[in-house]
This record gives structure tokens, sequence and C-alpha cells, in this order.
């Protein structure tokens, strides 16, 4: 070996020079490689902390005094997740112990010492309980340009109307970016501080308001002048109330105010209040086809107008929640008077593609859009999804919510058309699609396909007599005039669909195998670029038939969200002893899970004879948790609304200390403290946080609840363990 080879071989990356490896560190994104990244020496220490831009502080509010001083750089702060979680940590709690008085009696140094261990931050996230909290922190920094206030308990009575945005406007007036979308507030506390500050309104370029505590969204007026008051948005969500049978209703008028008073929109989410909670109540208002029981106040000249006051919008959401009908001919015009518009999401749209011929129409005519979701449209069926499909070919991100007369026909020709881009589905709520003919639907993609979401419901499956599966959309079920249009097109997929199907069915080794259950034949694709998964299933149901319908090979899944919906008061109880998250131990690389039961009721302390209450629920569902290899996991217990309760019970916390694995644990509800020192058996638990995210969220807790105190006393102890990496 040559000299010149000998020191070529000794180079590392060390030697490169100290500005081109810090641009290497900066471009690093997440956080635990950043950790790691500092870790090697004390120069790639200093350089991660020194690039690092973005950091959430964690820890108890009784230690902030030793927050730390070497992110200089940080201009993203995020300190909402302080614990105890929703504390109003710059008051002095009367729990707080004695041994720290000299907080108790210093905590107004508190946003000092922010400020000095962070000096450059334009950014800010806080949980603001209280108005002081925003006043103390805002007159820290004053060049704030992006604020982002979360609350979930209410408003104390005492406080007027839009005093907390009062406090952030008058002291932060360069606030560009104002995000209240997780902000327990009224309607009322918004406009107030808005018209009372018109000089920083006039500023502001991004402002949600898309809220779960707007009772009833913003009205007509309130938009209005909203929207006036701020003119030069960019990105405006906004809670609205479109129901034509309350004064004030928004319609023809506001949706030209806003549009016009807002020109320069690149975003725009207006939602009805009825359609922003969970979308199976979303539905329950609708008749069996669909439709809504009251047509919005939208007519065809009014929606023209609007998309032509939208020059440069990028995304646009429109979900209604009542009927607009005809809107096809509409919809055309966005193809020339919006040609930014990737990303469209209407919902209660009717007659948005008739698809009568070979002609494309309405919204099949947008051709640039990438992103596409149809919510609750009653009248579209297969032919107006071909047509879509034929005409959005650039569609990468397609959802389908309660449009109850497609079919897994008209899906799965769809994907045969849109095989080369199509890469994130959600299929929810169709009532001819359940997961077996919805997952048979999606094969054609059924390798590309990176984030899907299916609703687990087994019953009802159309099945095909000869192999038990959805059939391939047939051409000869069409009308001549509705089938010559793609005849060509369409054809060739499913051909090439057929031959490939013939192909795999006598190959058990291959990317796509068969088995054999009760006698059906079910096609098991590998999904081998999926990664994350959401599931909806309603409460008393089985996971285990999944892997059944379809989802039996995933190699490469990371994430897996589910979503337990319904009332346990009015289901039997189960047959089984467990809900089946033990099967999906078959996922190898399964690390990250969301079990959502919040939206599980029940009866949190007795319930009546026959009946089980909330603790024996959750035992069914968390039983078999412990098998998964599970790095995070986000649990949401069932509640009882009756008493305003989310609390974790014995056997749930029993059940998710069996889950040795864990390193992050987020409980979104309370828990007895004696019922979280079984999370101490976990060895490798780094993070652990309660959280009572829902709306109200308990101004006090029972006194036999997690207390500040009794979170003070767990972290400590779960921090006091020695933990190997």
């Amino acid at each position: 070996m040559t000299a010149t080879a000998a020191a070529a071989a000794e180079t590392q990356i060390h030697d490169l020079p100290d500005v081109i490896l810090s641009n290497i560190i900066f471009l690093i994104s997440d956080t635990r490689s950043r950790n790691a990244a500092a870790i090697v020496c004390h120069k790639w220490l200093l350089l991660e902390r020194n690039t690092r831009t973005s950091l959430t502080l964690r820890g108890n509010v009784r230690d902030l005094f030793m927050i730390p001083t070497c992110f200089r750089s940080v201009t993203n702060l995020d300190l909402s997740l302080l614990s105890p979680w929703g504390h109003p940590f710059l008051s002095s709690p009367p729990s707080l112990s004695s041994s720290n008085d000299l907080q108790q009696q210093h905590h107004h140094l508190i946003p000092h010492f922010l400020r000095r261990a962070f000096p450059f931050v334009t950014s800010l996230t806080v949980y603001a309980r209280t108005s002081t909290v925003i006043q103390l922190l805002a007159s820290q920094w004053l060049n704030l340009t992006s604020v982002k206030l979360i609350r979930w308990h209410q408003r104390c009575p005492s406080q007027p109307p839009g005093s907390d945005l009062q406090a952030l406007l008058q002291s932060c007036t360069s606030v560009l970016s104002l995000d209240l979308s997780t902000f327990y507030c009224w309607t009322d506390d918004v406009l107030p501080a808005l018209e009372s500050n018109q000089m920083v309104a006039n500023r502001i370029t991004r402002l949600n308001l898309l809220n779960l505590s707007f009772a009833e969204g913003f009205k007509s007026q309130e938009l209005k002048a909203i929207t006036s008051a701020c003119p030069n948005l960019n990105e405006f969500l906004a809670a609205c109330m479109f129901d034509p049978r309350f004064s004030d209703f928004v319609g023809d008028d506001a949706m030209l105010a806003i549009s016009s008073n807002c020109s320069k929109l690149r975003l725009l989410h207006l939602v009805d209040t009825s359609t922003v909670s969970n979308a199976a109540a979303a539905g329950a208002d609708l008749d069996e086809e669909g439709y809504a029981s009251e047509d919005a106040r939208i007519g065809f000249g009014a929606l023209v107008k609007f998309f032509s006051y939208l020059p440069l919008i990028e995304e646009l959401v429109l979900d209604i929640g009542m009927n607009v009908r005809d809107s096809g001919v509409a919809l055309e015009v966005i193809r020339s008077r919006c040609p930014r518009l990737r990303a469209l999401k209407l919902g209660q749209f009717h007659g948005i593609c008739l698809a009568s011929g070979s002609q494309l129409d309405g919204i099949a005519l947008c051709e640039r859009l990438e992103s596409l979701s149809l919510k609750n449209c009653a009248d579209l069926n297969d032919m107006g999804l071909i047509a879509i499909s034929r005409g959005c070919s650039r569609l990468a991100n397609f959802e389908v919510i309660a449009c109850n007369k497609i079919t897994g026909r008209g899906i799965r020709t769809m994907a045969c058309i849109l095989r080369e881009s199509l890469v994130e589905v959600k299929i929810s709520f169709c009532k001819n699609l359940n997961a077996a003919s919805s997952l048979q639907a999606l094969e054609p993609i059924a390798e590309r396909i990176q984030r899907l979401h299916i609703d687990c419901v087994w019953d009802g499956l159309e099945m095909d007599e000869s192999r038990g599966q959805v059939r391939d959309f047939d051409l000869n079920d069409l009308g001549e005039s509705e089938g010559t249009g793609i005849m060509n097109f369409v054809g060739y997929n499913v051909e090439a669909e057929a031959r490939m199907r013939k192909k795999c069915k006598y190959s058990m080794e291959g990317e796509c195998s068969s088995m054999q259950i009760n006698g059906n034949w079910f096609w098991c694709k590998t999904w081998k670029r999926l990664r994350y998964l959401s599931l909806w299933i309603a409460v008393g149901e089985l996971l285990t038939p999944l892997a059944m319908v379809g989802l039996e090979n995933c190699p490469n899944l990371e994430e897996i969200c589910i979503q337990v919906e319904g009332d346990c008061r009015e289901s039997p109880k189960p047959s089984m002893p467990a809900f089946g998250l033990s099967s999906l131990a078959r996922y190898p690389r399964l690390s990250k899970m969301q079990l959502d039961c919040g939206e599980t009721l029940g009866y949190a302390l007795t319930a009546p004879s026959g009946l089980m209450d909330l603790s024996l629920w959750e035992r069914f569902y968390l039983n078999g948790i412990g098998n998964l290899n599970l790095n995070e996991l986000d649990y949401w217990p069932p509640q009882d609304r009756d008493v305003n309760q989310r609390s974790l019970s014995l056997p749930g916390a029993g059940l998710l200390a069996e889950c040795v694995t864990l390193r992050k644990l987020f409980i979104h509800g309370t828990a007895h403290e004696h019922f979280m020192r079984f999370l101490l058996r976990i060895p490798n638990l780094r993070d652990v946080q309660l959280r009572e995210d829902y709306y109200p969220a308990p101004e006090d807790d029972m006194s036999t609840e997690m207390r500040p105190d009794s979170c003070s006393r767990f972290e400590y102890a779960l921090n006091g363990r020695i933990i190997v990496d």
C-alpha cells in the first residue's frame, strides 16, 4: 500500500471541515439520531447543540431552574409537554412541597431563565391555562412570529372574553402565525382580540381556528370580520356553521367575503362543526342515500366566484355538512381559476362527476390534483371513480369516506389506472366496502402503497362463488356509451391483473399467495412498502381477522393506529377474552402504536347487572399487548362522559407493564399513583406522561387520582433507574 493510499484509508469523517460537518448534522431531523451523534465526541456534541433549531422541553415544572443552556440556536421551542401536564407552571401551586420554597417564591423568574437559555426563539408552543402564562412568556420574546396555544381546561370565569389573546397580541407585535386548534376558548374570544390589535392582525399570515371546543362554529358575520381584519392571510382554517336552520349561518355571502378579503390564500379549510368530531357521528344525520336533511345555501354562481377569487390556492377543504347539489360544473372552474391547487377535500358535495360518457367532467378535469378526499358524496359511483382516476392521473393520496354507491370493483379499477402514482389510501364508512373487499380492491397497488386506512368490518363480504373474493371490474356490466371511452386503458389493466392473479394462484412463495378459511379463498399480497396502517373498529369486534382478509404479510410496517368507537353500555359481553392485539406480532418492524379507545363509552365505576364496567373492557382491549415489541405507545383509555372521566384502570396498568420494550408511553387520561408504579417494571421506559386532552379537561382531579406531587414522585422513581442506552 502506498503512503497516499494509507493516508486516505485513515481519513475519517472527523477530518471534514467544521463547516461541512456542521451542515451534515444540521440536516439530521430525528431527535434520537441527533442525540446519538452528540455522544460521539465533544466536537460532535458542540456541533449538534449549535445546529439544533427545534426543541421540545420536558421535565417537571418544579425543576425548571435546571433549564439546559447549551441549545443557544433553538428558534422553535415547545413548552406544552411539561409535567404535570396542563399545570399552570408560572404560578405557585399549593401542592408543591416546602422543599421547593425558593422556586415557589421566584416562579416569576422562570421566563427570564427560559429567555436566557433560548434567546433566539421565534416559534413558541405552550400550554396556557391562564393568561398569566401568556403575558409572562410573550414579554420575553418580543420577536415571536409563530405561536401555538394549547389548553383543554376551561377559561377562568373571572377573565373577560379574549383576555388570553389580548395579552399575546399586545406583547408580540410581530406574530405572523397563530394556532388555536387545541386551545379551549369560545368564538367570541377571537374577534375582539383581533379588532383591538388591528396592526398585528393585518400582519398575520396563518390563522388556525379549526377547534373542537367551538360548539357552533363561526357564524357568517364573524368570518367576514375576521378575514377583513386579517387581509394578508396565506393559511386560514376555521370551524363554521353552515346549517341554514341557525341564524347567521355561513352561505354565499360569507364564502365570497372570505375569498375576496383574503385573495392571497394558499391553504383554506372551512369545516362544519358537525363533521369535526368522529366520522361515525358525522354521518348519523344522513338518510339512507347519504343526503343531509338540509341543503347548504351555497349556489352555483357563488362557488364559481369563490374559486375565481383564489388564484393562489394550493390546498382547499370544504367539508360543508349540508348538501351542495349539482356541484360538478362549478368544480370544473378549478382547472382554469385555481392552477396551483394540489390538495382538495370535499364533504357533502353531490354531482361532482357525472361520468355519463367518455367525456370527462366535473372534478375529473382537475388533472393537477395530487391529493383528493371525497366525503359523503351520495351519488358518486364506480364510473365516477374511474373518470376521476382517468382525469386526475397524478393522485398520490386518495380518500373516500361514507360514499355508499362505490364498490370494490370501482376502487380496484382506479387502483389499476393510478398504479404508478397512488401511495396513500383511506377507505372508511363506505357501505359496500368492508375490510376484505377494500384490501382485495387495492391489490394492484399492494406493492407500492405506503399509508393505508380501512375499517375493520368483517361481515357482508361480496364473495365470488368460485374463488371467494370481489370480482374484477367487468366492462361488460356497463352500457356501450359508458364503456367505450375507457375500454382501451382500463381493459388493458384488468386483463393484466387477471393474468397476474392466475400466475400467483399457483405460487406460495412469491409476492402473493392464497389461503383457504372456512371454505373461502383469500389472496394475501405482500405489502412491502406499507409503513403506516390506520384502522377503525366498532366496540366488541375482534382484530384477529385482519391478517385473514389480506394483511398477513407487511414486512416494513412500523406504525399502526387503531380507533375503537362505540357505546359499551349497549354491547354484549365479548365472546373472546382478548381483542386480538397479539395477532399484530406477525409484523416484525412494528414499533409505534396509537390505541385510541377515547370514543369507547361505558360505566367508569359501577355497571348494572349483566354489563361490564370499563375496567373489564380495558382488560379486553389491552390483553396481549405485551407480545408486541413496541417502542412508543399512545393510549386513550375508555371514558365515562357522565362523570367526565377517562382513567387508566388496574387491569390496564398491569397489562401495559407487560410491554417490556417500551421507551415512550403517553396515557391520554388520568391514573392512580399506585397504578403508575406498575410501569416501573418496564426496564427501558424513559418517557411517560399523563394527559387529560379531552374537552373539558377536569378542573380538579379526584382525591385518589394523579396529583402534581404524585406525578413528581413517579417521575423521580422513573428517572432514578439506570437505563443502558
